[in-house]
């Protein structure tokens, strides 16, 4: 399934016209998806309709996609059913997101609806909800999954709960989505914002190592910001990211030269079967490489998780192998060229046997 980034807006926390200028920017950085928030509409049937109309008009504009999170108390409000989903319709959304479970049956039907409105559902819970719809047979090509944010420090999921959460619905198929959080957004539902991250390791992260994270976990496609504005550096920063392999920001030594940048850099690196608990090793590159020269330095001292290792003059056949060191270790046949950012060494249990992965200077 391809993956896509998404943003969220307010419209009944923010300016329409700022709105308008965050989405041109996040289009242009290749953002595709909306969250937009429905569960303080208080303004009466007409004055939402004609608000969220332009917003949403102006978004498809640029090509996204737009999910609208709603809850009971909202159909009440809004005098409309979840048996007619017409009014969200004529809104110009593209599905919406559930935020109360019905008995599966109901679920299942609302993927049926005329307007081919998808039916987003809650992912951050551990039980057979899914299952339960899946078994009255929903049109599953219109229905989705998201995690919930959490506007509070501490309260948000745990990586092994979310693990748990997600196969779930990536076992069968399922689109799937979830939230990082900006360090400079300060919009959201609530008056509580303390960042809105699906998880809590999340939260003081940069908002790319959030992503990257999410992504190389294989669970989610779709990774959203979920507080609002984002920075133009953060925008820019996760529309730069590579999407499909993990892609390992790293600072080199002084002494790096050059083939060693050039195998770092330029070449296609994946991890060997046959692995070892101490290394990951990309050894195509030493092949390639062979007959390139490659001094002695950096090589004396003990080497630590998340330092990137070449193969020196002394290494005989392993000359100019790539590794990127997993645990300690002290080998003077192996010139260390750099580390790979600290923010980032998180992501090395996702190196599995025969891994892609790049490098990229930070």
């Amino acid at each position: 399934m391809k993956r896509a980034l998404g943003v969220s807006v307010y419209p009944d926390h923010s300016d329409m016209e700022q709105d308008k200028t965050y989405l041109k920017k996040a289009a242009a950085c290749g953002f595709t998806r909306i969250f937009m928030s429905m569960l303080e509409v208080t303004e009466g049937k007409e004055a939402v309709k004609k608000k969220f109309q332009e917003l949403i008009g102006y978004a498809k504009g640029l090509g996204f996609e737009t999910i609208l999170d709603v809850v009971p108390s909202l159909f009440d409000e809004l005098e409309i059913s979840y048996d007619d989903l017409t009014f969200f319709y004529e809104l110009g959304a593209d599905g919406i997101r559930l935020d109360a479970g019905f008995d599966g049956n109901k679920e299942a039907k609302l993927t049926y609806n005329p307007y081919d409105l998808a039916i987003e559902l809650n992912m951050s819970n551990d039980v057979a909800y899914l299952d339960n719809i899946l078994t009255y047979e929903a049109n599953k090509p219109f229905l989705y999954g998201c995690h919930n944010f959490y506007p509070q420090e501490g309260t948000a999921l745990p990586y092994d709960f979310f693990e748990k959460c997600s196969v779930r619905f990536k076992n069968k198929g399922i689109r799937t989505a979830a939230f990082v959080t900006s360090q400079v957004g300060t919009i959201g539902p609530w008056d509580i914002n303390d960042g809105l991250p699906t998880l809590e390791s999340h939260r003081h992260l940069p908002i790319d190592v959030q992503a990257k994270h999410f992504f190389a976990t294989g669970l989610i496609d779709d990774v959203i910001i979920g507080n609002a504005y984002a920075s133009d550096e953060e925008l820019e920063a996760l529309g730069q990211l590579n999407r499909y392999q993990l892609e390992f920001s790293i600072t080199f030594t002084e002494m790096v030269n050059v083939v060693e940048k050039t195998i770092a850099l330029d070449e296609q690196h994946f991890r060997r079967g046959d692995i070892t608990d101490l290394m990951a090793r990309s050894t195509e590159v030493r092949k390639k490489y062979k007959d390139v020269a490659n001094p002695v330095h950096d090589n004396e001292q003990e080497f630590q998780a998340g330092d990137i290792v070449i193969g020196n003059d002394g290494f005989g056949k392993y000359k100019n192998e790539l590794q990127v060191v997993l645990q300690p270790h002290k080998d003077t046949r192996k010139n260390k060229i750099g580390s790979i950012t600290a923010d980032e060494r998180m992501l090395l249990e996702f190196i599995k046997p025969w891994t892609k992965f790049r490098l990229k200077e930070k």
